[in-house]
């Protein structure tokens, strides 16, 4: 008999390509699936139906699978995301009920990295200056600006905060840069993973204090929320820059942009915020020092390719009995 797994989402060609994607995993792995779609956008009760006899349930960017709702899935064993991210499920109480939560293993840590490097460049050669100058037809007039804002990469060090998939993927990458890679992570990190990252750990107040470029790479929960608000901007330096490409409120967006404003810090390139889509009245994406991206930093079919391949792998594994890989664990 073949195990139920319900990708959870919106009608729509998106998840018509994903469901025909992850159904070719699944008949590649031989892994005796029954992979149905379910429209998130259907009244609670018929989803519980629907979903009754899942063993698998892939999220897909809606936030259905409350504890309430998964308490009435008695076969539910793993919830499985096509993101790296898991901050819109409640971990502990899923735990509780017997249901584990895993991420998407890594598979858009390249697009995301290469995104954060595209922004660190982006904001030092004020890219977004140069293209809009040229679209308005007044060529180099355009871009303003004295010539001491515009930089290299070289010699420049390079903060990372979280060592995992992604920031070791923008160290590794930064290494042939010339840069200096100094890292911070809370987790004790396997010796040859650092070793190959080429990046030095040091203090976070350090890292903050003395780093040229400061890159955020960090899962968002109750101890990362605001990480970075006054205190840390204050202790930054002036010729500092940004980077955020993991989720809007790490950042305690009001500190930021006082720090903008102040010169506390130069720039910042970002990719998320803590509301989106952005406020009308946020003032950050017309900030002549800030580059804002729409929350696209996984975008490459690459990424896709890759989530669907570990979204079945870990089905599949349940399916055998086996434990899942990339579980993500409830913070103390």
């Amino acid at each position: 008999m073949s195990a139920l797994v319900v990708m959870l989402g919106r009608e729509g060609p998106a998840a018509e390509t994903r469901l025909a994607e992850c159904r070719a995993v699944a008949e590649r792995l031989g892994g005796g699936l029954d992979l149905q779609f379910v429209n998130a956008d259907q009244p609670v009760e018929q989803i519980v139906e629907q979903c009754r006899n899942a063993l698998v349930i892939f999220p897909g960017g809606v936030r259905v699978l409350t504890p309430e709702v998964v308490a009435k899935l008695p076969n539910l064993r793993l919830i499985q995301t096509f993101s790296a991210g898991t901050d819109s499920l409640d971990i502990a109480a899923l735990e509780d009920l017997g249901v584990a939560v895993a991420n998407n293993g890594g598979a858009n840590a390249v697009a995301v990295a290469e995104h954060a490097i595209a922004l660190m460049i982006a904001v030092y050669r004020k890219l977004d200056v140069q293209i809009d100058s040229v679209k308005a037809g007044t060529w180099m007039a355009g871009v303003a600006g004295d010539r001491t804002e515009f930089h290299t990469l070289v010699d420049k060090r390079v903060g990372i905060v979280g060592l995992g998939r992604i920031g070791s993927r923008v160290a590794k990458r930064l290494a042939g840069w010339e840069c200096e890679l100094v890292y911070h992570d809370i987790v004790d990190l396997d010796e040859e993973h650092v070793r190959a990252t080429g990046a030095r750990r040091v203090p976070f107040d350090e890292l903050l204090s003395t780093s040229d470029i400061v890159t955020l790479h960090v899962p968002l929960d109750r101890k990362t929320r605001h990480m970075l608000s006054d205190r840390e901007f204050a202790m930054m330096k002036p010729t500092a820059i940004l980077i955020n490409t993991c989720r809007g409120p790490v950042v305690n967006e009001t500190a930021l942009i006082r720090a903008l404003r102040s010169g506390e810090i130069f720039a910042a390139g970002l990719d998320v915020t803590e509301v989106e889509p952005v406020p009308p009245d946020s003032p950050l994406p017309t900030m002549p020092n800030v580059i804002v991206t729409p929350h696209l930093a996984t975008r490459a079919v690459e990424s896709e390719w890759n989530a669907a391949e570990n979204a079945v792998t870990n089905a599949v594994r349940i399916a055998r009995g086996e434990e899942p890989l990339w579980v993500v664990a409830p913070v103390d």
